[in-house]
């Protein structure tokens, strides 16, 4: 009960909340460290983008560990349509007030939808980076990729590592 009365009246002094839109968020549930969530259901590349695979399509994004670590984002750049993008070379760029950093592809394929709200909207990726601020969907050429990403739990602890290196 203490434990909860500390959990509650921190969460208050730092203003977070437990609402019910997070929970909308989660396929399973999620692992949450420090201030970054990290969702069940998806894979991991280390270089922080994650993948959702659904039938013959993959959506792919930044990590909520990326986007607090480059801050509120003001533009990105993304493939056309078509494009053929490679496992763990990069797909476009993504600008913030303190850096411009690319962006990888988690696997290979060809590029079939570019989330059209990015353009005039790009901090969904800071509100929303697992839904609202997905960035493109890839048909994937070679879905065996998938195997050699990251789950939850070793991303959370991949993370962490990072975090205590630097």
């Amino acid at each position: 009960m203490a434990l909860r009365m500390w959990a509650s009246s921190t969460a208050n002094a730092l203003r977070i909340s437990g609402g019910a839109s997070k929970a909308q968020l989660s396929p399973a549930f999620s692992v949450s460290r420090c201030f970054s969530t990290v969702l069940e259901g998806l894979k991991y590349a280390s270089s922080h983008e994650w993948v959702k695979h659904e039938g013959s399509v993959a959506t792919i994004g930044i990590t909520d560990h990326a986007q607090d670590h480059l801050g509120e984002v003001v533009f990105v750049e993304l493939p056309e349509p078509g494009t053929a993008v490679s496992q763990s070379s990069s797909f476009g760029n993504v600008e913030s007030v303190k850096a411009t950093s690319d962006v990888n592809s988690p696997i290979s394929g060809e590029v079939v939808e570019v989330n059209p709200k990015l353009s005039e909207t790009p901090g969904l990726i800071n509100t929303s980076p697992y839904e609202d601020g997905w960035m493109i969907k890839v048909k994937p050429s070679n879905p065996s990729e998938l195997e050699s990403l990251l789950g939850a739990k070793e991303y959370t602890k991949f993370c962490e590592e990072e975090d205590a290196a630097h």
